[in-house]
């Protein structure tokens, strides 16, 4: 019994300064630069996979239509194959020199490799060269979005009040369809302007050219900011002279420590970004190439719907730190679990209205994960792994089911020849990801594992610890008190 109480009285913080009490100011400016730089990166993204089109006959031009978009995909799935080791690279760095100095250097890759996209001479004027130049350019954003993503995550999870964690995170995929928007909304004006052969030529190359200074203007508000308390903390803790974990042992701690959040992490994000890529990436090349509506008209269903997405990720991101994160992710697979087909069925109805609600509703489903994940992943981790756990786990997850839902989606269409075909890979998804999230334990409303408890003023602080004071001598023995 005495035991119990003593792993109580370590676990519970005994005095306000046990307790991290959050700058506000500084809160507000860490997740606005992280969200922001989220956009940056996300508008590169979005521009390859909205002009996926126009590249396949930039690149490829000697396949027919639908095997130039499987090329340009497949362009677009190799990418994340080396996600994975970025992850490796970057994660485990992030755990020993700190969160911002690893997001601005993945920053800086990243608008490396899609500006030099809009450098690249097409096929007619290089050949081979020109896929070939293509597929760098893609492995250097691969490899940079490795360590991006799980930083980002990490950096407001870390800053984050515990009661208020998941709307601040949820505003992390504002910043993802924010420059999923942006991109869109580009795309489809340059097309307006310039028209389809004028694009064709060389309107194309004006997007990937944008992503320079837009990159600079992100690693320029990363490394304005300070290191996250928790990060801070934990730092404190270690010995002054005590030699940090090599990577590879820190691979090793993490997998015989953390397996169980490895693997649920790997589970919530197989459902996450296959309906992700599969409805924000590839939707616009479906409704124009299988579906028959025009380049136009695909965007601006896909754009109008992301529209809709960033009115609501902030409602359900406050819902979650309510009623949890577990049950709105049980939500948006049972939803996708069932309503995957109908949904198609309207996408594939030729009526641009039904096609638009079809849309509207996976997009709905899509944000009880968008409005969570940020909030849900890092806190499967301890401090002292978690951007290591989150950035291994999620690429992993993201390499082999997410970079390659495009091709997936597309090659089920083509190889079945009937395009309903993806929505049965969204309903397999949504059964792994339930599992998953009927495994993992509700964290909402706690501190970060690893941390003390966080939050947004001193006197919370002073009403928690008296809070807790109360509970330790509740649950004493009568005899020790």
């Amino acid at each position: 019994m005495q035991t119990n109480s003593s792993s109580v009285d370590q676990e519970l913080p005994q005095q306000v300064s046990d307790v991290t009490i959050v700058d506000k100011p500084l809160m507000k400016r860490a997740i606005g630069a992280a969200s922001l730089g989220n956009a940056m990166e996300w508008f590169d993204f979005g521009i390859y996979g909205y002009l996926a089109v126009i590249l396949g006959s930039v690149f490829f031009p000697d396949a027919s239509p639908v095997a130039q978009l499987l090329s340009t995909y497949a362009a677009f799935a190799v990418a994340f194959l080396v996600r994975p080791l970025g992850g490796l690279f970057f994660g485990p760095l992030g755990d020993r020199i700190g969160r911002k100095k690893v997001l601005a250097l993945t920053m800086i890759l990243m608008a490396l490799g899609t500006f030099s996209i809009g450098l690249i001479p097409s096929y007619a004027a290089i050949g081979l060269w020109a896929p070939a130049l293509l597929l760098l350019a893609r492995l250097v954003q691969g490899f940079s979005t490795g360590g991006e993503y799980g930083g980002a995550a990490t950096f407001i999870a870390e800053y984050a009040p515990d009661k208020k964690r998941g709307f601040m995170g949820s505003w992390l995929e504002i910043g993802t369809l924010f420059g999923l928007v942006i991109s869109a909304m580009l795309v489809t004006g340059l097309t307006h302007l310039l028209g389809n052969e004028a694009m064709r030529e060389w309107g194309w190359r004006i997007p990937f050219l944008i992503a320079g200074p837009l990159g600079l203007l992100g690693v320029w508000l990363r490394l304005r900011l300070e290191e996250t308390p928790a990060f801070r903390q934990y730092l404190e803790k270690q010995a002054p002279k005590e030699k940090p974990p090599g990577m590879v042992q820190q691979w090793r701690d993490l997998l015989a420590n953390s397996l169980r959040p490895f693997l649920i992490c790997i589970g919530l994000v197989f459902i996450l970004n296959v309906s992700d890529y599969m409805l924000l990436t590839w939707m616009p090349g479906y409704l124009n190439v299988v579906m028959g509506f025009s380049e136009l008209q695909g965007l601006a269903v896909v754009m109008v719907a992301m529209l809709c997405m960033m009115a609501v990720i902030p409602f359900v991101g406050m819902l979650s730190d309510r009623i949890g994160r577990r049950p709105l992710w049980m939500t948006g697979c049972l939803g996708f679990l069932f309503l995957s087909l109908p949904c198609f069925w309207l996408l594939g109805s030729g009526n641009l209205g039904l096609a638009f609600v079809g849309m509207l509703v996976l997009g709905l489903l899509l944000s009880c994960f968008l409005s969570t994940v940020a909030s849900t992943l890092p806190a499967l981790f301890a401090t002292s792994v978690r951007y290591g756990g989150m950035a291994i786990a999620y690429n992993l997850s993201t390499s082999l089911f997410g970079g390659t839902a495009p091709l997936f989606s597309a090659w089920l269409v083509e190889s079945t020849g009937h395009p309903l075909a993806p929505a049965f890979y969204l309903m397999f998804a949504a059964a792994v990801g339930g599992t998953a999230a009927w495994l993992s334990k509700e964290s909402s409303r706690q501190p970060l594992a690893g941390s003390p408890p966080a939050v947004e003023s001193h006197s919370e602080a002073v009403a928690l610890v008296r809070r807790n004071r109360k509970r330790r001598i509740g649950m004493k023995p009568l005899s020790a008190r």
